[in-house]
């Protein structure tokens, strides 16, 4: 069972902001001048990157009155991708430290701070009081954390009667086992990845009404051909993607699904 120390633990870089100003140097940019697209091959850290973003977001309904909550928020990206596109107010949380303060960093560069905040936390037992907020999301999270009940209660707690839950993970689908390490987990102790139906029954139970789904394992198998045959033709990965990396995650037998989908949301209902 993955625990939070170990999970932050296998995350946490060490230098990371200072890897990032390299790499923006690397393409003549700097953490002063990058925009929120020039960010976007380092922050969005899931399958698809950009476009899986775009594709999820949209969905779920955020406008400019609303505040949203990431789950696991990372660095930062697709909370100031909300920000920048609709004008959400996004509060993230996210239990590695090195994240928090780089995406506070981040987010102070591209002037969205006044929009966004970011706190240290777990997903388990948010710092956030009761029916906080209008809509909620995370992206390539649930595969850390084992309970997955304990979590869809604890959002149901933050939101308020009626949000939205969106979910973008990866999902176990058929019987088989990982080739560790991938980018998630090292190790088969740090990987939680479950079937669709262990988060539709912990939806319920915590008072979520599941409206949609969408299967995105075409589109996962599609992406990592495209990128390594991108990587391949540039030799390597830009200088932004060197950070994290996709390449090489086998899922023949997984697939990236979120809950919700043919207009990726979970509605809340009391």
């Amino acid at each position: 069972m993955p625990s939070e120390p170990k999970v932050s633990l296998h995350y946490t870089h060490g230098n990371l902001m200072e890897t990032i100003r390299t790499a923006l140097d690397a393409l003549g940019k700097s953490v002063g001048t990058a925009t929120v697209d020039d960010l976007a091959p380092v922050d969005e850290f899931h399958i698809g990157e950009r476009k899986a973003t775009v594709e999820f977001l949209c969905q779920l309904g955020f406008t400019p009155e609303k505040h949203v909550l990431e789950i696991g928020s990372g660095l930062g990206g697709s909370a100031r991708f909300i920000a920048s596109r609709y004008g959400s107010r996004v509060t993230g949380v996210d239990v590695t430290a090195e994240f928090v303060e780089t995406a506070i960093a981040l987010s102070k560069s591209v002037a969205l701070d006044n929009l966004i905040s970011f706190h240290l936390g777990s997903a388990l037992d948010m710092p956030f009081p009761d029916a906080s907020f209008d809509g909620a999301y995370m992206m390539h999270v649930g595969m850390n954390i084992e309970d997955k009940e304990k979590l869809a209660a604890e959002v149901a707690r933050v939101l308020r009667p009626g949000a939205v839950f969106g979910i973008y993970d990866i999902m176990r689908t058929a019987p088989g086992d990982l080739a560790y390490p991938v980018p998630w987990a090292a190790a088969p102790d740090l990987s939680a990845v479950a079937e669709p139906q262990r988060y539709r029954g912990a939806l319920e139970a915590a008072g979520f009404r599941v409206t949609a789904e969408r299967n995105r394992r075409d589109f996962a198998l599609t992406f990592f051909e495209e990128l390594r045959a991108k990587n391949a033709a540039a030799g390597g990965p830009p200088p932004l993607a060197c950070t994290f990396s996709w390449a090489g995650t086998r899922l023949t037998r997984w697939r990236t699904r979120s809950p919700m989908s043919r207009r990726a949301s979970l509605h809340r209902s009391r």
